[in-house]
């Protein structure tokens, strides 16, 4: 696996005219690399978009390297850069404490009388969104790490929290445009079952995986 990021061009509008929803992004990504549209095979990639300061980077975690010019098209110039992911899920091990941001779409099912399929809806306030990663932390192979807030006798709360909320725009061609609700967690997490959470930085969280949303990015804590 590889992790690869590069700056977005936003002060170049006319290079990033075209970046006017999360579709144009997902093309993007699917464009940097070349040989898997040629060949049909279109492997899954997860990516999303990270904001440090006023700039904006985009990050690929792929099976294969991407083609660093095609990764370029809307970037800053000698910004792009890929690594070698392995290294990082070999390390994974049960009990690790790791450093953790994850941006995705929470959402619940709602199944009424006498369907057989529920109706897809989305967490709208940051209560909502931080309990849908607690519910899904364990199958994912991770629970929240428990802090104390003020001395010995203080309240124990999960050490995370939301970090960031939007609702970017979503366009699939002769459809209306949807607003996604796309948040971003940041906290420190510990590993309970190393092979499903080294799945889950794969496979990423959540629906929604090809628009941006889904992949969990880790560190080890400091």
């Amino acid at each position: 696996m590889y992790l690869s990021r590069i700056e977005v061009d936003h002060d170049n509008r006319q290079k990033t005219r075209e970046l006017t929803q999360l579709g144009a992004y997902h093309n993007w990504v699917e464009q940097s690399f070349p040989d898997e549209v040629a060949d049909g095979s279109r492997l899954r990639h997860l990516w999303r978009l990270d904001k440090l300061g006023s700039d904006e980077f985009l990050l690929v975690l792929s099976e294969n390297k991407p083609d660093l010019p095609e990764l370029s098209r809307y970037g800053v110039a000698a910004t792009a850069a890929t690594k070698d992911y392995d290294s990082v899920l070999d390390s994974v091990t049960n009990g690790q404490h790791l450093q953790f941001r994850l941006t995705a779409t929470p959402t619940h099912s709602v199944i009424k009388s006498g369907e057989k399929r529920g109706k897809v809806y989305q967490h709208v306030t940051v209560d909502q969104q931080r309990q849908w990663l607690i519910d899904h932390a364990e199958t994912a192979g991770f629970k929240l790490e428990q802090m104390v807030d003020a001395g010995r006798d203080g309240p124990v709360r999960n050490n995370f929290d939301v970090v960031g909320r939007d609702r970017p725009i979503l366009q699939h061609s002769h459809h209306k445009p949807v607003h996604l609700s796309r948040v971003s967690f940041e906290g420190v997490l510990v590993v309970t079952d190393a092979a499903r959470f080294k799945e889950t930085l794969v496979k990423g969280l959540g629906r929604e995986k090809a628009y941006g949303m889904g992949l969990l990015t880790i560190i080890p804590k400091r």
